[in-house]
């Protein structure tokens, strides 16, 4: 792959590499978290109805955060 190809994310602080064009569903798929969990880009809350809409760009910093329970 070239480097025009691909882009490189950050996923909760990790550097991975993404296919151009990729979407936050293809991120959350490659971070391999299961639900329950909250996504933001760039500090901004994604809903999750919106993951395969939200295309990624170089740089962009993905946050995937779960619930902590306990008391």
């Amino acid at each position: 792959m070239s480097e025009t190809s691909t882009i490189r994310v950050l996923i909760n602080q990790a550097p991975h590499d993404l296919s151009l064009g990729a979407t936050l569903a293809d991120a959350v798929r490659q971070a391999g978290i299961s639900a329950p969990f909250a996504a933001a880009v760039n500090l901004q809350f994604v809903p999750r109805t919106q993951y395969a809409q939200h295309t990624l760009s170089h740089n962009d910093q993905i946050e995937l955060i779960s619930p902590i329970t306990g008391g």
